[in-house]
């Protein structure tokens, strides 16, 4: 008999609902099931199958929007006004994806370039990859699995999706719909299961494609350990900066700041978690900032009030709270926040001037808390955002077009927002960490792309 896993809410620690976990020998018959579907070409979806599955699951979702928003603010604690938004996202990324199956084209290649080639006319085509294999994260347990599901529907691809062990209702919610649109249960497969049966089916030969959101230690890993011709896409985190200089407006620049770094409690990838600011100016853009967080409301996610809700686990709040008290005891200051509210909540926390070395400014926090810096010239403010390890998405507030597009240059980042948050997105955009931040690039299309392949047709005339 499979193992029940109970998921509960993480502000108050009460059950919410349950799955069965799947061991390795239902995932090894998922596996054989996907492999063996890939392998019969003549059953493969047409791509109009694919658009009727996908408007059906999309006109579904519609259907059912209050219902999830209140599933993801039950199982991953994310504010209700939130939530109804992550719903919105993820519906628009499924038509997304009815869209991009119209731009799964190839072209012709031309061949008459050299003597050699010349009398052949030749085209390519695209693919499906093979079986796609997703992991993923319990921060957006419904949008980051339409962003990995779906476009393995769209490309083609039979499925198998692991999702968080803390938000698997969300994602087993969105594979039933499809199902019930009218995909075979056999291309899309449900594998809740624990990390030593996730890594054997992730490693395995079947697998074309590996599709994982999370930590980097853990994907990196996993990277290292696949099959040979499995290809992947990494999205991680990092410790997103944003730099103000002194023509910004403050007015325009704290609400945003606000949302970017307490949005979902900073348990966010591209999270604001990193500001400079000129140092005739950083204590009262800190002080601002400092307000700002103080008002905001925390609390269970459920509530429509609630502004910020729990860390995912008791324990993230324990982590976060070490982290805090470092920073202070190495001269960070505390002016807002800086303490636990309760077992699974955390004050929302601005920090002025922590150490360079503090662990709250060289990782990722992934939680209620920013750091703000000063800076003597902006070229300081550009090395100091640029001198980590990872990189993603980074941010810059101004009104001068010099300084705005010497950011845009010297940023180290796969996105630079002007006068906007770093938590910034919409998912048609590339979407992708650097160096140690991830592998490859998420958004709707990419990962589409990413899941095909080309194929070439040459015709000797």
């Amino acid at each position: 008999m499979s193992a029940v896993l109970d998921v509960v809410n993480p502000f108050d620690q009460t059950k919410v609902g349950s799955v069965e976990l799947s061991e390795w020998d239902d995932v090894d018959a998922m596996l054989g099931v996907a492999h063996t579907l890939y392998r019969n070409r003549d059953g493969w979806l047409p791509a109009y199958k694919r658009i009727e599955i996908l408007k059906e699951t999309a006109r579904q979702m519609s259907g059912r929007a209050e219902e999830l928003a209140l599933l993801i603010a039950s199982e991953g604690g994310k504010p209700l006004i939130d939530a109804r938004v992550e719903v919105t996202r993820a519906i628009d990324g499924v038509e997304l994806c009815i869209h991009e199956i119209g731009q799964m084209s190839g072209r012709e290649i031309p061949m008459d370039l050299t003597e050699a080639g010349s009398g052949r006319i030749a085209f390519t085509q695209r693919e499906p990859i093979g079986v796609v294999v997703a992991a993923s994260a319990f921060n957006h347990p419904l949008n980051l699995i339409v962003h990995q599901v779906a476009p393995a529907v769209a490309a083609g691809c039979p499925v198998i999706v692991k999702p968080a062990l803390d938000t698997p209702l969300s994602c087993e919610a969105f594979v039933d719909m499809l199902h019930h649109a009218g995909l075979p249960k056999d291309w899309c497969s449900f594998a809740a299961c624990q990390n030593d049966v996730a890594e054997k089916m992730i490693i395995d030969p079947r697998v074309g494609f590996f599709s994982f959101i999370g930590s980097a230690r853990v994907g990196w890993m996993l990277r290292s350990k696949l099959a040979p011709g499995t290809r992947c896409a990494l999205e991680h985190g990092g410790a997103a900066p944003v730099i103000v200089d002194e023509t910004a407006d403050l007015d325009a620049v704290i609400p945003l700041l606000t949302k970017g770094s307490f949005y979902h409690s900073g348990q966010v990838c591209v999270s604001v978690q990193r500001v400079y600011a000129p140092s005739g100016m950083v204590a009262e853009v800190a002080q601002k900032l400092a307000d700002a967080a103080a008002a905001l409301k925390v609390g269970d996610a459920r509530d429509p009030n609630v502004d910020c809700g729990p860390l995912i686990r008791p324990t993230e709040v324990d982590r976060v709270e070490q982290w805090v008290d470092e920073a202070v005891q190495a001269g960070a200051t505390v002016l807002a926040g800086g303490k636990r509210l309760g077992p699974t909540t955390y004050a929302p926390t601005v920090l002025l001037n922590p150490a360079a070395e503090a662990r709250v400014s060289i990782a990722e926090i992934f939680g209620p808390v920013v750091c703000i810096y000063g800076y003597d010239t902006i070229a300081d403010a550009f090395d100091a955002a640029n001198g980590l390890d990872f990189a993603f998405q980074s941010a810059v507030f101004t009104k001068n077009l010099d300084t705005a597009m010497q950011a845009i240059q010297r940023l180290d980042a796969t996105a630079v927002m002007v006068n906007d948050h770093t938590a910034f997105r919409v998912d048609w955009m590339p979407f992708a960490g650097r160096r140690q931040s991830g592998y490859n690039t998420g958004g709707i299309g990419y990962t589409i792309h990413d899941m095909t392949q080309d194929k070439i047709a040459v015709i000797q005339l």
